[in-house]
């Protein structure tokens, strides 16, 4: 997949986690149910369907067969701390785990709480899976890749700095006065940087009412070109065995 396909691509994926989003609040309000507005967001699922059917495309045109991909059924693990863990997406192919991969995201208005228990997410969810790898739950599978996707709504809230709290012991610098945006940019640097996950895209995008939806890549590292060039690599390196 070329760069301006895989531009376009993104883009759609981009539109289609707004245009969801916008769906399953109108839903919601219809119904009268309690949790309308932002939360509906996070209740009603399936936003970022439009990555997970990209990232499986990927892993796809680097040899792999589609049956070996799940996207939306059978996403489960076995995990250390917990019996399983659901993903967003796996490749697993002849009983070998090639492929889990999470894709997240946050709107605002509130973005405090949600970001702190995205982060105990992303890190409890790679450590439970490296260390079930170790103790030989996925059989004798190759060590898998591990992919982390996060989508930002971009607006003055998740722009604007962040005081934070040092009743004891400073900070590390990079936190002081870093907006949500900053935040999550570090956070997946680091979940990299700590060898928790293999690759990391950070996007951000502004909400829009359009079919196509402007994005950007606040940071060159974790651009979603690198991130699937990273798992093409490892999924050419294994299609000639499964």
């Amino acid at each position: 997949m070329d760069a301006k396909e895989l531009d376009r691509r993104v883009r759609n994926a981009v539109a289609h986690f707004w245009q969801t989003r916008r769906r399953q609040t109108r839903s919601q309000r219809q119904k009268g149910k309690s949790d309308q507005g932002s939360r509906s967001a996070v209740t009603g699922g399936a936003q970022m369907d439009g990555f997970v059917e990209l990232v499986g495309d990927l892993v796809r045109s680097a040899g792999i067969s589609d049956a070996h991909i799940h996207r939306h059924k059978s996403l489960e693990l076995p995990g250390f701390f917990r019996p399983t863990k659901e993903w967003d997406m796996l490749v697993v192919a002849n009983g070998h785990l090639l492929v889990a991969m999470e894709a997240k995201s946050q709107v605002g208005p509130s973005f405090g709480n949600n970001f702190n228990n995205r982060t105990e997410e992303a890190i409890g969810t790679a450590v439970d899976l490296w260390t079930a790898y170790r103790d030989g739950a996925f059989l004798e599978s190759p060590r898998p890749w591990a992919g982390y996707l996060f989508l930002l709504e971009d607006c003055p809230a998740s722009r604007r700095n962040v005081t934070v709290r040092e009743p004891h012991f400073e900070v590390f610098q990079e936190f002081k006065n870093a907006s949500y945006m900053k935040r999550y940019e570090l956070l997946c640097r680091k979940l990299v940087r700590e060898r928790h996950y293999d690759a990391a895209s950070f996007l951000t995008s502004e909400r829009t009412p359009g079919e196509r939806a402007p994005y950007s890549e606040p940071a060159r590292d974790l651009a979603f070109a690198a991130f699937a060039s990273s798992l093409v690599a490892h999924a050419s390196a294994h299609a000639t065995h499964y």
